[in-house]
C-alpha cells in the first residue's frame, strides 16, 4: 500500500481521482489503485491501497486491471 507522488511542493494538493481500477493481487487480496489530480488539475499521484491493509506484493500487469467507470 501506499502513494507514488510525482513532485512535491506546499502549493500542490489531492485535487480529485482521475482514474481508477482494481485487481486481485497475488495472495488473492483486492487492490484498488487511483490516478489522481492535484488541485490545478495535473498529474500528482498514483495511489494503491488493499483492502486487508497488506503489503503490495507486486504491480500489476496491465492484463489484470479492472477499469472502473
Amino acid at each position: 500500500m501506499g502513494s507514488i507522488r510525482f513532485v512535491k511542493s506546499e502549493l500542490r494538493a489531492f485535487g480529485a481521482a482521475t482514474a481508477e481500477a482494481e485487481y486481485i493481487g497475488d495472495d488473492g487480496v483486492l487492490v484498488s489503485i487511483a490516478v489522481n489530480s492535484d488541485n490545478w488539475g495535473e498529474l500528482y499521484e498514483i495511489d494503491f491501497w488493499k483492502v486487508d491493509f497488506s503489503p503490495l506484493r507486486r504491480y500489476p500487469n496491465p492484463t489484470d486491471l479492472r477499469m472502473k467507470p
